[in-house]
């Protein structure tokens, strides 16, 4: 069953007993939880803002009509399933909840409907999700420590992906030290997290304000200017957010900066490959085959790409004993050009068409975008 987020507005504590032991049995987050739905702005403002995609509201005792409330609640949440309680099943209060807009009108014994009702919104939203994976691709990059060079792939291959004819988003969702504002130098004051505490007014107009143009096709949103960002995001917020993204980008390149957070886990369920950049070095390997075994343990091996960053010309390992050593085939490896690279940031640009490191960063971009190497040759490519 996929999870599904709920508000709770039951005062009755015969139904609200029954309900609480229903979903305890169930995979819901609870994200409103109140007696009675009270002043009907207030309640509607934390329905905009925390948009859960199941309304259940007891409505023997309401203040305002049935009408009235339910229509409210479905314009202040995108597609809320909304489940009227009652503790009798009287006829007209049936035909009111239904005529007013509820998806189901339940009464005791509860137990089996509600579940039934949750499962059916639970693949409905599954079967949504999956349509939507058809359109716009998420890739996520991720060091797996500091230094390992996650956010200058990001950002050579978000814009690689432009130059190949890709409407393409570069995001940065490094809260605590996010370096994309920096390396693509976007002017826009706002951030990720605009977007993220603003999911209710999430449109296409909106979205326009936050982002900023940067190389031809290609879109930014930076992470806040200010370092250590307090606030952290939860899974319901990113997937949201990156699920709009997907409608609106061919690529959708998300740096998730170093080793595995909170905000870089709640992120994956929405993730379609992420490409784990590590170096040769003893620390990073640690860390990379901690994290290779965290993400296999929760069943998102399958979608994680090994890529070897800032590779000597002389190997003391060769990559099929990396391989087996990381339980993780190796997708890309990338030489060490570190001084190209310091020289092309202190100039404020990316990479230029002729360092090799670029053109190794190019064919990793059009690989992971699966662009056939004849119809990229046709292109002028931005690193040559």
């Amino acid at each position: 069953m996929f999870a599904l987020s709920i508000g709770l507005a039951i005062e009755t504590k015969e139904l609200l007993d029954e309900v609480q032991s229903t979903l305890e049995q169930l995979p819901v987050r609870v994200l409103i939880e109140q007696r009675e739905i009270g002043e009907l702005s207030d309640f509607l403002e934390k329905v905009e803002r925390l948009r859960p995609e199941v309304m259940i509201i007891e409505v023997t005792r309401l203040r305002d009509t049935m009408e009235h409330v339910v229509s409210r609640i479905k314009s202040s949440s995108p597609d809320p399933m909304i489940i009227a309680l009652n503790m009798t099943a009287e006829p007209e209060a049936i035909l009111g909840a239904l005529r007013a807009g509820a998806h189901e009108f339940l009464h005791p014994p509860i137990t089996s409907n509600l579940r039934q009702a949750l499962e059916r919104k639970s693949h409905e939203r599954s079967k949504t999700r999956e349509r939507l994976k058809d359109k716009g691709k998420v890739i996520g990059f991720l060091s797996a420590k500091g230094g390992c060079g996650a956010t200058t792939i990001a950002c050579h291959t978000a814009a690689e992906l432009g130059r190949q004819s890709k409407k393409v988003l570069l995001a940065d969702l490094d809260l605590d030290a996010g370096m994309v504002r920096f390396l693509m130098k976007t002017k826009s004051p706002y951030s990720i997290l605009d977007a993220l505490n603003n999911l209710h007014r999430l449109d296409q107009s909106y979205w326009n304000a936050l982002i900023s143009n940067g190389l031809p096709g290609l879109e930014i949103i930076s992470a806040p200017p200010t370092l250590a960002a307090k606030q952290q995001p939860n899974a319901e917020q990113l997937q949201n957010m990156l699920t709009f993204c997907r409608t609106q980008y061919d690529f959708s390149i998300v740096d998730l900066g170093r080793s595995l957070n909170v905000v870089s886990m709640n992120a994956l369920d929405e993730i379609d490959e992420t490409y784990l950049v590590t170096t040769l070095d003893v620390p990073a390997l640690h860390q990379s085959k901690q994290i290779i075994q965290t993400l296999s343990g929760v069943g998102y091996a399958k979608h994680l790409r090994l890529v070897l960053n800032r590779m000597p010309q002389r190997l003391d390992v060769t990559p099929d004993e990396l391989e087996k050593m990381m339980s993780l085939p190796v997708f890309a490896t990338l030489p060490n050009d570190y001084p190209s690279l310091y020289e092309s940031y202190s100039e404020g640009s990316l990479l230029p068409p002729s360092s090799r490191l670029g053109k190794e960063l190019s064919r990793m971009a059009i690989k992971i975008a699966g662009i056939t190497e004849e119809k990229s040759k046709r292109k002028f490519s931005f690193f040559g």
